[in-house]
């Protein structure tokens, strides 16, 4: 196949182009270096936050193209179709954090027969959960059948598990009332089944906000305790300490639930940018709500657990949650570029149904 990246204006997320390029080689590799064809990749709302924040945390600088153009970074899965390191062969397979193209060419750096990461140089200063790739040959979690499942849910499900982490870790600050924003998003809905675990030895009172259109397929999940319209913000009970969890960033939706709320608001966790149109609600919100940075929470619990004891926890409750995933989710593929163009516009809008979740086949 011939090479490709989907690039991005990183000013005006419409404006967008597939850009062909010649297919890199053996040729082209330094030694100790790998060339990976990225097989297959998941596309939800998660990655079109990495573009609304990607001048802020960083995540333009992950493939960089130029000051103007931009690729959105996607997790999925790629196999080594090259290699000039002694630790990896040409075939084997590793999950990890890829561009939205058809080829990477990587340094790999602590190579394990689990796992690598990449060592390339305008790498280093990023956060390193992003730059471990996992052999598909030697995870405990991975088989053929669940990449999809995987790839969609994975690195989302993870930012869930460190989220109600802190919470818990925090006590929840207080808060009885817990309230997630966008409760149709993939990262809203893992956080909202760990928490209905909780429930049973704890007091918290799971809601959700979404639209009038997702309302009754959040409903369904049966992980929410209520669930609410974003117009009907002034029904939530104001007489309980609150803690907000926004996936959202809509300015106008953080104004309305801080000013209903009022003294009742005891934290303001400010995650994701569904409605990156509205990204204005993250700056607003900035006085009055702290910004999660997931990294730093695995940081902090990988050195009081330690890595296997981090991967264990996580991995227990992965496998908890992707046994109920089939009950409300169905993937549906899009295969090769030309439909990975036409499912961009589509996903920057907001216009997916919350019941699929979109694999890109290469």
């Amino acid at each position: 196949m011939q090479a490709f990246d989907l690039q991005v204006n990183r000013k005006k997320f419409h404006d967008y182009k597939v850009v062909t390029k010649e297919t890199p080689t053996a040729a082209d590799l330094a030694d100790g270096q790998i060339l990976v064809k990225v097989d297959q990749f998941a596309f939800t709302a998660n990655n079109i936050t990495y573009a609304a924040v990607g001048e802020v945390v960083g995540y333009w600088k992950f493939f960089p193209v130029s000051a103007d153009w931009g690729i959105i970074p996607v997790w999925g899965f790629a196999d080594v179709i090259a290699s000039k390191n002694e630790g990896i062969t040409v075939g084997e397979r590793f999950y990890g954090y890829y561009p939205m193209g058809s080829h990477l060419i990587m340094s790999p750096a602590k190579v394990k027969s689990t796992n690598f990461m990449d060592g390339i140089e305008h790498r280093q200063a990023l956060p390193l959960i992003y730059n471990n790739y996992i052999n598909t040959k030697t995870d405990p979690g991975y088989s053929k059948d669940g990449e999809a499942i995987q790839s969609l849910f994975r690195p989302l499900f993870t930012t869930s598990f460190l989220i109600d982490d802190f919470m818990a870790d925090n006590d929840f600050f207080g808060g009885q009332n817990i309230i997630l924003t966008s409760a149709s998003s993939k990262t809203a809905i893992g956080l909202a089944a760990l928490l209905a675990q909780r429930k049973r030895e704890s007091k918290l009172n799971i809601i959700g906000l979404t639209s009038t259109g997702n309302m009754n397929f959040v409903r369904g999940l049966g992980y929410y305790d209520s669930v609410l319209s974003y117009d009907q913000v002034h029904q939530l009970a104001n007489d309980k300490a609150s803690v907000i969890v926004d996936f959202s960033g809509n300015a106008q939706l953080q104004e309305n639930l801080q000013s209903h709320l009022g003294s009742q608001l005891v934290y303001n966790c400010l995650v994701g940018m569904v409605d990156w149109t509205q990204r204005g609600g993250a700056k607003s919100a900035a006085t009055n709500g702290k910004f999660f940075f997931a990294p730093s929470q695995a940081v902090k619990r990988n050195k009081e657990w330690g890595v296997a004891g981090f991967q264990q926890r996580i991995g227990m409750a992965w496998i908890k949650f992707t046994s109920q995933i089939g009950n409300w989710m169905t993937v549906k593929e899009a295969d090769g570029v030309d439909e990975l163009a036409q499912l961009y516009l589509p996903m920057l809008e907001g216009k997916m149904d919350p019941k699929v979740g979109h694999i890109v086949q290469l």
